[in-house]
């Protein structure tokens, strides 16, 4: 039989991304050969440059204005155009088009996919130096096949965000187990039936994720070019059963998040507890102006008593795209951002952000309080206690778009009837490995 164009990219693909999440010293900083970010920069070749930037951080603009008042020659022009899948479907019609930004913040999540399909660009040459602020684990995130493919800007540990004045007033105990955070949902309905201890959230699969990755889930795995998806494996399963009992018993809300509604009920007590990645004080201060001081920040409530495993949601890197004519002063920039101590200073106080270079993870501004947060200066801290047990998946697959969507789809479809979870979750796997099969991927 012969192998068609689309099977060769897909077996490319497939040997990117499996074999690929194995660092090699060359991507560690061994090895020679390899500039330093920004030995093509423009004060050498003598023309000034504009660098595009795709970010959607609130603030960030105030971070780049740093960057520009100190490099007249390399300049940063931001724009927004949208956020997490969005952006990655904006970026591949850009690249498609041959208009892609130079720079782009992509979830790490995403970042296999766009190494697949050739839209970011291989910056190994350009980042010998800054390779080392990272740890292996977070810098396995964006290294495949031994290259690097993007600066890894933060880490999100998933945690619980609570109303520290509403669980005083409903004498309230902050739960430390899933057994134990289910039981203060039915406390709280007893005592306070117009409020909910959360909501179930079916319109972003974020979170949802996270708490699979912390049940010890493992979505996508490879064998060479085979690839294995078990999505709906016994872990998730676990966590589906368990918010369905939620669900089914009136015990939380099943309103979607970050909408008007939600926001409301965030903002006037409704709802007493956000299960969110360690970035949320940078969005509450836009979803709930008026709690400012009123939250609290405490380990997510664990399946075992005492595991301090957590899942993440969100954390990403600041990749260099194939569009870019300028990727050493792009490389240059990205390394700025997410290792300098001011770039990194700025973001912390401007965006909340975790950072994901080890060094930054000491510095003096993260001993005290986010904005949002002046009641918990040992907010960081807490954060810092987890993010040493916080696991994501192994791999990333190649189709986590198509995951996403079927997880909104499949999920909204169970709320609004009363169906199952677990149906979802079946539907959910079918779903990802046609697509990947159909794509030419070999599934198992």
């Amino acid at each position: 039989m012969s192998v068609t164009p689309r099977r060769r990219r897909a077996a490319a693909a497939a040997a990117v991304l499996a074999a690929g999440l194995l660092l090699t010293t060359a991507a560690c900083g061994g090895g020679g050969g390899g500039k330093k970010a920004g030995d093509d920069a423009a004060g050498t070749s003598g023309g000034k440059v504009t660098l595009t930037f795709w970010d959607w951080d609130p603030n960030m603009d105030k971070v780049v204005a740093k960057w520009n008042a100190g490099h007249p020659d390399i300049q940063v022009r931001l724009s927004n155009p949208a956020g997490g899948d969005q952006l990655v479907a904006k970026m591949i019609t850009a690249h498609e088009a041959g208009k892609g930004p130079d720079l782009a913040k992509v979830e790490y999540q995403s970042l296999p996919a766009l190494v697949a399909k050739g839209v970011v660009r291989d910056i190994t040459g350009y980042t010998a130096d800054t390779v080392a602020a990272y740890d292996r684990n977070t810098l396995r995130s964006t290294v495949f096949q031994g290259k690097v493919y993007g600066v890894p800007q933060d880490v999100a540990p998933l945690m619980l965000f609570y109303r520290t004045d509403l669980f005083a007033r409903y004498g309230l105990k902050v739960p430390t187990t899933w057994d134990a955070y289910a039981a203060t949902a039915r406390q709280l309905r007893t005592v306070a039936p117009k409020a909910y201890l959360t909501n179930f959230d079916a319109a972003d699969p974020g979170w949802f994720t996270g708490l699979a990755q912390q049940a010890g889930a493992d979505w996508w795995a490879a064998d060479g070019d085979s690839w294995k998806v078990d999505i709906d494996g016994p872990q998730t399963r676990k966590v589906a059963d368990y918010w369905q009992r939620l669900v089914t018993a009136g015990d939380i809300a099943k309103n979607p998040s970050f909408s008007p509604q939600w926001n409301k009920q965030m903002n006037d007590g409704t709802l007493l507890t956000w299960i969110s990645g360690a970035w949320a004080p940078a969005q509450l201060g836009g979803i709930a102006p008026a709690t400012k001081g009123k939250w609290a920040v405490a380990p997510l409530p664990a399946w075992t008593p005492g595991d301090t495993t957590t899942g993440i949601w969100g954390g990403s890197a600041t990749t260099v795209t194939a569009d870019s004519d300028h990727p050493a002063q792009a490389a240059r920039f990205a390394s700025w951002l997410n290792t300098d101590d001011a770039a990194l200073t700025a973001q912390v106080r401007q965006i909340n952000v975790y950072p994901a270079a080890e060094g930054g993870r000491a510095l003096p501004v993260l001993r005290a309080a986010p904005a949002f947060f002046p009641n918990q200066p040992d907010f960081y801290a807490e954060v810092e206690k987890v993010a040493p047990s916080a696991r994501s998946f192994p791999m990333w697959g190649p189709n986590v778009t198509v995951t996403f969507t079927g997880y909104t789809d499949g999920f909204s479809r169970a709320l609004q009837s009363g169906g199952s979870f677990d149906a979802a979750l079946s539907a959910i796997q079918s779903a990802s490995t046609a697509d990947m099969k159909k794509q030419g991927f070999t599934v198992g």
